[in-house]
């Protein structure tokens, strides 16, 4: 079974280039057309959420059903991302580190530990 432990992003990366080839879909998997995907399948993870106290998103969470739901939506947005990576062939892990060292310089731990403050209000 494949799980975060044994499986790379490479090989996740393969997976959905599997899938999309096996239906001709590559046609279709332009940068523009695969932002927009991403964008609305968190329009829909959102809407999971959307009007709910802390209480009841916790329920959900333990209802097999609906934290399927949740988790179905969540696995939509990163195969898009990932055919989004691919499409612009983009280097995921290498660019998410580049992208840490940049907000650390931008969140210092002294300053936002423990703040939800924007970088511009520390």
């Amino acid at each position: 079974m494949e799980n975060d432990r044994n499986t790379t992003i490479q090989d996740l990366r393969d997976a959905v280039n599997q899938f999309r080839d096996e239906r001709d879909w590559k046609q279709f998997h332009t940068p523009k057309d695969l932002a927009l995907a991403m964008l609305i399948e968190a329009g829909e993870l959102g809407e999971k959420f959307l009007w709910k106290q802390d209480a009841e998103i916790a329920q959900q969470l333990q209802d097999p059903q609906k934290r399927q739901g949740i988790q179905d939506e969540l696995a939509d947005i990163i195969k898009y991302a990932l055919s989004f990576a691919n499409a612009i062939d983009m280097d995921i892990a290498s660019s998410c580190a580049k992208k840490m060292e940049h907000d650390a310089a931008k969140y210092p731990v002294g300053k936002a530990r423990g703040s939800a403050k924007k970088y511009n209000e520390l």
